[in-house]
């Protein structure tokens, strides 16, 4: 029987020639009747998935051969999209709207190269055809005709409305937010046609907003039935003859402790520390054996395979299992018995793993920690603390003497660790943002995240060299061109970072972060240094973590909240119940699933960011809807060609845009990022303090403009020459933003300053994230304004434009490639001219690059000449 690998491999030959399935058949010499018929259903499969394509004289070849790449579609709000080609190494395709065909944004199609820039980069193309479909429903607000009706998707990358008749309205009025299903793709200058699944509810009413956002996304809520009624089965308690027949380590004797948020609920790692007589340290990580209640191919495996991961939002969690596992079981509570698995390790001066054991055990934790309490005890010495916990305050303080260790060992190796404002929206019960609070990442969060890192390595490490099937958490190197683009930019501040392309090792740039702490650019260097580099993601080979320089690294330490781990316990397991190795059949097996688990969850990783960003910047947006008029101090947090944004102390941004600058005309300087005064040779850089107004809020897409307080009219004068163009569009794909680079533990909660309760993901109050795990982290860039959020983040840009694309081939900016074409208008209703107006949408930058060379139509002798975004009427 010829597999999908043998065929791919035949066809992928450099000798090979399209051939008929006549032709193909007498190859592979098949003779039997039932295998003609299995083969002819791979040959269909196989040019259903757009694997292999079928030409008009009916043969067979790949896509690859036939100058097509197959790949994902990234959308922009402006109309155009970017091809990520499935090849890492072939470089992004530019693609104007005219040349989508219906293509919308994520699904999987094939797209021919039309043209090629120098040296292989700013490639355009075609879409050719449309493989899988990602777009299958819409949210968004119903607005009712006589006769029809239409949906405004949220989704600004859906740039057209949805035709809704009315016999499939399902009693939607206007204002209201819906779920629609599409029914026909737009095609030309037809829209797409759907219908009415769901009614959310008003737009306005409480509750609908966050909801809207979990049916954008489609993520998950209540659990099958069939999930439900097997999670009810598990145990509430472990028996003593459980223990022995697994023969499981006895560790109920030793002082282990889990060190949580105050609200947490599924605590599943727990850690212990002692000096031995040698000196050296040993560290105990123990983590919640969730993979033995959660068996392979279950109903429950199967639900949190979909999930991916548990999801964060504002006001609620998303659970990737059901609470009477997270919560309960599987969940390491004070004084009772859990199975774990556990990694030991012993660390002598130099903080080297010289002894190691990974193991199944049991362990009965000694105390609930929270944060906080760890903080005080060891900070600030509180009496009631020390005395409460007496017996343990000696253990907090070694973990705090290793920890310590821990990390300076880290950052002398190169690590990259950002440390950036991160805050928490507080919502009341109905769901309204009454107050934004900052984390605070203390010396108990950091105790956390250094054990729960070294743990992560030390496993990773363990299995990579005992050659079975695992998964790995990498973090590929930076872009060149990205990070070559970097370096010329710190250089504007005076900064040199040894090294060039690739061959930049982490510790310049860590070491440009410590040189960088309290300055007035630190802000943006980072900021800057995150959107160079890539998104880490899960791989089934060990390939490394550039930004925390380790040459291993996987992700163990949280079972309960993410899939991945899940899988590496159930290998774990099942590799120490075999005396250290596979069977050959498993060997193969999971050889064959590693790289889909991987991939099914990084996909999955990528929409709970994009949902807990979503409804992050919705509530900050909601926030300060009633402080339009209010003062604020703020500092410039990014320079464009359409204005600045500014950062509040509270972490909320928002844009001053180049209209409103009105005592001079500006002209953006993009290699110094900064905004110069024609008449005054007045500038505004990054990292300016400034005093602002809140202008507006738009609640439609959740964006703040800020005006200058004080800020005079111009002088009105002649002007002559060209206009410089100051374009102001929102800030659709900027794809900037902060994250944290580091990985560390997911956040579960804890208080804020105020002693409030928080809900929201443990990763931010001291976990470090990884790049790309927070927003503009690097990598493919999502269109929509980004917010901060704490989860894992894109962002793909340079400084100056909306950085779009996976970030290789040189689109720094697609407005470069767009402001090439002569299309005067896309199928998706862009049109270039207009005069200026506040709060306008209007073009890219690039479209300004153009205009310099010639005077601009739409700006007559002065002003600032725009390029606006109009949704084209439907008839």
């Amino acid at each position: 029987m010829i597999t999908e690998q043998q065929l791919l491999d035949f066809m992928r030959e450099t000798a090979y020639k399209p051939m008929t399935y006549q032709e193909l058949e007498q190859h592979f010499e098949i003779k039997d009747a039932a295998d003609f018929r299995e083969f002819l259903k791979l040959l269909n499969a196989l040019e259903e998935d757009g694997k292999i394509l079928l030409t008009r004289t009916n043969r067979y070849g790949v896509p690859e051969r036939m100058d097509l790449q197959r790949g994902r579609l990234q959308a922009h709000a402006k109309g155009f999209a970017f091809l990520i080609p499935e090849d890492r190494e072939h470089p992004d395709v530019y693609i104007h709207a005219n040349d989508l065909k219906s293509a919308m944004n994520g699904d999987t199609v094939l797209v021919r190269v039309t043209s090629k820039g120098p040296s292989g980069g700013r490639l355009e193309g075609e879409v050719v055809r449309i493989v899988k479909r990602a777009v299958l429903q819409v949210v968004g607000v119903f607005q009712s005709q006589e006769a029809y009706g239409f949906v405004l998707p949220d989704d600004k990358r859906i740039n057209r409305d949805i035709f809704i008749p009315k016999a499939s309205s399902n009693g939607a009025v206007n204002g209201q937010k819906v779920v629609v299903r599409i029914v026909s793709y737009p095609e030309g200058r037809a829209a797409a046609e759907g219908e009415v699944l769901e009614v959310l509810g008003h737009k306005d009413d409480p509750g609908v907003d966050i909801l809207s956002v979990i049916r954008k996304h489609q993520l998950p809520e209540a659990f099958p039935d069939e999930v439900t009624e097997e999670a009810e089965k598990a145990p509430d308690a472990i028996t003593e003859e459980e223990i022995v027949r697994q023969g499981r380590r006895d560790l109920r004797d030793k002082t282990i402790v889990t060190i949580d948020g105050e609200d947490a609920k599924d605590l599943d790692d727990a850690v212990n520390v002692e000096r031995l007589p040698n000196g050296n340290y040993r560290l105990g990580v123990h983590i919640a054996d969730v993979g033995y209640y959660v068996r392979e191919s279950s109903k429950l495996d199967q639900e949190a395979y979909n999930r991916g991961c548990s999801v964060y939002l504002v006001d609620r969690v998303i659970p990737m299992l059901p609470h009477r596992l997270s919560n309960g079981i599987c969940s390491l509570n004070p004084q009772v018995d859990r199975l774990t698995l556990s990694c030991e390790m012993e660390f002598n001066e130099h903080m080297k793993v010289v002894k190691h054991d990974v193991f199944t055990s049991v362990i009965k934790t000694k105390e609930r920690m929270t944060y906080t309490n760890v903080r005080k005890i060891l900070e600030e010495e509180d009496a009631e603390l020390m005395e409460r916990y007496k017996d343990l305050v000696e253990d907090f303080r070694t973990m705090k003497e290793l920890a310590l260790k821990l990390r300076a060992n880290r950052m002398r190796r190169g690590a990259v660790d950002f440390d950036f404002d991160e805050a928490k929206v507080i919502v009341n019960d109905e769901g309204k943002a009454v107050d934004i609070v900052k984390r605070e990442r203390t010396i108990a969060e950091q105790i956390i995240e250094e054990f729960m890192l070294a743990a992560n390595e030390t496993v990773a490490e363990h299995f990579h060299w005992l050659k079975v099937p695992f998964l790995y958490r990498i973090h590929e190197d930076p872009d060149p061109e990205k990070l070559q683009n970097f370096m010329a930019f710190a250089a504007n501040f005076g900064h040199q970072i040894k090294g060039r392309g690739n061959s930049i090792h982490p510790r310049a740039l860590q070491t440009l972060l410590e040189d960088i702490q309290g300055t007035k650019e630190q802000t943006v260097l980072s900021t800057m240094m995150l959107r160079s580099m890539k998104q880490a993601k899960y791989d089934a080979e060990s390939t490394g973590h550039f930004g925390l320089a380790a040459e291993y690294y996987s992700h163990f330490t949280s079972p309960i909240r993410r899939y991945p781990d899940l899988v590496i316990h159930r290998v774990i397991r099942e590799v120490l119940e075999n005396g250290g190795a596979l069977t050959a059949e498993r060997q193969e097996y999971l050889t064959a699933r590693m790289p889909d688990i991987a991939q099914q969850s990084s996909e999955r990783e990528r929409v709970a960011v994009d949902a807990e960003r979503d409804t992050e910047q919705m509530k900050k947006a909601e926030y300060m809807l009633d402080k339009v008029g209010e003062e604020f101090e703020g500092i410039i947090s990014s320079v464009t060609s359409f204005g600045m944004f500014i950062e509040l102390d509270n972490t909320v941004e928002g844009l001053t845009r180049l209209s409103a600058l009105t005592d001079d005309y500006y002209h953006f300087d993009e290699q110094h990022m900064a905004l110069i005064g024609e008449r005054t040779s007045k500038v505004f850089r990054i990292g300016d303090e400034v005093k602002v107004r809140v202008a507006r809020v738009n609640m439609e897409d959740y964006t703040i403009d800020f005006e200058l307080v004080d800020m005079k009219q111009r002088q009105r004068r002649e002007r002559t020459g060209g206009s410089k163009p100051g374009v102001g569009f929102t800030r659709g794909g900027e794809g900037r933003g902060k994250g944290k680079l580091n990985e560390g533990r997911d956040r579960k909660g804890g208080k804020d300053k105020a002693g409030r309760e928080r809900k929201g993901v443990r990763d931010a109050a001291g976990k470090p994230k990884e790049a790309g795990s927070g927003v503009g982290g690097g990598g493919i860039s999502t269109a929509g304004r980004t917010g901060r959020s704490g989860g894992n983040g894109a962002g793909a840009g340079s400084a100056s434009g909306f950085g779009f694309g996976s970030g290789k081939g040189g689109y720094n900016s697609p407005a470069s490639g767009a402001g090439k074409r002569k299309k005067k208008t896309s199928a998706s209703g862009i049109f270039i001219g207009g005069a200026a107006t506040p709060g306008s949408d209007v073009s890219p930058s690039g479209d300004g690059a153009v205009r310099r060379k010639r005077k601009s139509k739409g700006s007559g002798g002065g002003g600032n000449s725009t390029a606006g975004f109009v949704r084209k009427k439907k008839k």
